[in-house]
C-alpha cells in the first residue's frame, strides 16, 4: 500500500528516467559539432555514443539487482547523483577523452528504468500499478524522441555543452526530492550480489555490443570483430553456467525461463532492432541532400521536427495504453504496437519521396512504440516476484538495447554497402533497410502472440513458485548432502 504521495514519487521517477532516455538520443545529432569543437576524428567521436551504450548495458541489470537486494530508493538516489556528476563532467569536459569518460558515468543511469518499475510495484496501490507503469513507459519512450527534436535548437541557440548543462540542474533537484520524499521499498531479495555473475555478464555484453557498434568501421571480417564475437559466445556460456550453479544468482534463470518473460524478451529484442534503427537512420535520411535523388536536405533542427509526430504519438499511445490494458490486455497491446511498427516501416519502404510521408510513417511508428514499451514493462513486472522486479525489467531493457545494436549494425550495412560517386548512399539502401525493419517488427508481433494471456491467479502462482524455487533447491541440496 502507498505510504507517501504517489504523485510526487511518480514525478521523481518520470523525471529521472525521462532525462536519461533523452540523453540517449540528445547527443547523436550533435556529434559533428562535438567532433569539430574537440578537434578529433569521426571514429573517435562515435565513442561518445558507444561508451554510453556499453555502460548502460552493463549497469542496468546489475544495479537493478542491487536495488532488489539493498533497497530500491537507496540505489535510485545513488544513481541519480551519479548521473548528475556524469552530466556535470560532460559539460566541463576539456577533451574528447574526458567526455567519453563522462558518458560512461552517465550510462550508469540506465538502472533508473528497472528501479523505477520496482518502486511503482512496491509503493503504488494494486489498481494503479499498471497505469503508472504505462505512463512511465510513455515518458521513457518520449524522452528519446525529445532528444532528437531538441538537440538542433539547443546547439544552434546555445552550445553543445548545454546538452549536458540543462540536465545537471534537473537531475540534481530530482535526486534531492527522491532522497527526501520517495519511500524505501519494503520488498527485498535475499542473498548478496554475485560478483562473478556480474563480471561475466558485463564481459559478454561488452564483447557482443562493442563489435556490433564498431563493425562498420573495423570490418565485419576483421580479426578483432570476429574475436570479440567468439569471446561473447564463450563468456555467455560461462555466465549461464555460473548463474545456474550460484545460490544467489545475479539473474535468476528460472525467472527468465517463464513463458511470459522469455516471449516478451524475444519481442523486445526484435522490436528494439526496428525502433533504434528508425531513431538512428530516419534523421540522416531527411538530412540527405536532394541531389542524391532522395532526402530533403533538412538541417539538424528540420530533421528533428520531422520526427515530432513520432514523439507526440508515442507519448499519447503510451498513456492511453494504461487505460486500454485492463480492457484488451497487455499481450494485444504489444502485438498491436509491433504490428504498427511493421506497417510504418513498410510504408517508408514504399513511399518516402515527400516530407509528409516520412512524418506520417514516423507518427504510426510512434503509436507502436508507445503501446509496445508500456505493455512490455507491464508483462515483465506482472510475471515475476517483487524481489526480482529490478533484475528482470533491467534485462528486458538490456535485450531491447542488444536488439537495437543488431538492427542498427545491419541497417548500416544495407545503407552504406553501395555508395554514389558523391559518397552518399543510394536510395535503394534505405529502401532495403526499411523493408528489413518491417520484417523485424512483424517478427516481433508474431513473438508477442506467444505471450500467455494473463490471469491474476496464474501470475500469482508463477510468482510464488519462482520465489519458492530457491528454498526448494536448498532443501534438495541439503538432502543430497545428508
Amino acid at each position: 500500500m502507498p505510504r507517501k504521495s504517489t504523485r510526487l514519487t511518480f514525478a521523481v521517477l518520470a523525471t529521472g528516467a525521462g532525462v536519461f532516455s533523452m540523453l540517449q538520443s540528445l547527443i547523436a545529432p550533435a556529434l559533428p559539432t562535438v567532433q569539430h569543437a574537440m578537434h578529433t576524428s569521426q571514429s573517435t567521436v562515435t565513442w561518445v555514443m558507444t561508451a554510453y551504450l556499453l555502460s548502460a548495458s552493463v549497469f542496468t541489470p546489475i544495479l537493478g539487482r542491487v536495488g532488489d537486494l539493498i533497497g530500491k530508493k537507496r540505489t535510485l538516489v545513488a544513481v541519480l547523483v551519479t548521473l548528475t556528476l556524469g552530466c556535470l563532467l560532460a559539460a566541463l569536459a576539456p577533451s574528447i577523452g574526458v567526455l567519453i569518460i563522462a558518458r560512461v558515468i552517465q550510462g550508469i543511469g540506465g538502472a533508473l528504468f528497472p528501479l523505477s518499475f520496482g518502486i511503482i510495484r512496491d509503493e503504488f496501490a494494486a489498481n494503479r500499478v499498471s497505469p503508472s507503469i504505462s505512463n512511465l513507459s510513455a515518458v521513457i519512450a518520449a524522452g528519446g524522441g525529445v532528444g532528437i527534436v531538441a538537440a538542433g535548437p539547443i546547439v544552434s541557440a546555445l552550445d553543445y555543452r548545454w546538452l549536458f548543462w540543462l540536465p545537471v540542474a534537473v537531475v540534481a533537484i530530482t535526486a534531492l526530492i527522491a532522497f527526501r520524499y520517495v519511500p524505501e521499498s519494503p520488498s527485498r531479495a535475499e542473498g548478496r550480489v554475485n560478483w562473478l555473475g556480474a563480471i561475466l555478464l558485463s564481459s559478454w555484453l561488452v564483447a557482443l555490443l562493442l563489435p556490433l557498434s564498431q563493425a562498420t568501421r573495423w570490418g565485419w571480417t576483421a580479426g578483432r570483430t570476429l574475436g570479440l564475437f567468439a569471446a561473447a559466445v564463450v563468456l555467455f556460456a560461462l555466465w549461464l553456467t555460473a548463474e545456474a550453479r550460484s545460490r544467489h544468482p545475479l539473474i535468476d534463470l528460472r525467472i527468465m525461463r517463464l513463458r511470459a518473460v522469455w516471449t516478451t524478451n524475444a519481442a523486445g529484442l526484435l522490436f528494439g532492432a526496428g525502433m533504434y534503427s528508425i531513431w538512428s537512420f530516419l534523421p540522416g535520411f531527411a538530412q540527405t541532400p536532394r541531389a542524391a535523388g532522395y532526402g530533403f536536405g533538412a538541417s539538424v533542427t528540420g530533421a528533428g521536427l520531422l520526427m515530432l509526430p513520432m514523439l507526440i504519438a508515442m507519448f499519447l499511445s503510451g498513456v492511453l495504453s494504461g487505460r486500454l490494458e485492463p480492457v484488451v490486455g497487455a499481450k494485444r497491446l504489444l502485438t498491436t504496437g509491433a504490428a504498427l511498427g511493421a506497417v510504418a516501416c513498410g510504408f517508408l519502404a514504399a513511399w518516402h519521396d515527400q516530407q509528409w510521408q516520412v512524418a506520417f510513417a514516423a507518427g504510426i511508428f510512434g503509436l507502436g512504440i508507445g503501446l509496445a514499451f508500456a505493455s512490455m514493462a507491464n508483462l515483465i513486472v506482472r510475471s515475476v516476484p517483487p524481489e526480482q522486479t529490478g533484475a528482470a525489467s533491467g534485462m528486458n531493457a538490456n535485450i531491447r538495447t542488444i536488439g537495437g545494436s543488431i538492427g542498427a549494425a545491419v541497417t548500416s550495412v544495407l545503407v552504406t554497402s553501395r555508395l554514389q560517386p558523391s559518397g552518399l548512399p543510394y536510395a535503394s539502401g534505405y529502401t532495403h533497410a526499411f523493408g528489413l525493419l518491417a520484417v523485424l517488427c512483424l517478427a516481433a508481433a508474431l513473438a508477442a502472440l506467444l505471450v500467455p494471456v494473463h490471469r491474476a491467479a496464474t501470475a500469482r502462482h508463477a510468482a510464488s513458485g519462482a520465489a519458492a524455487a530457491p528454498a526448494e533447491a536448498e532443501a534438495v541440496a541439503s538432502g543430497a548432502r545428508g
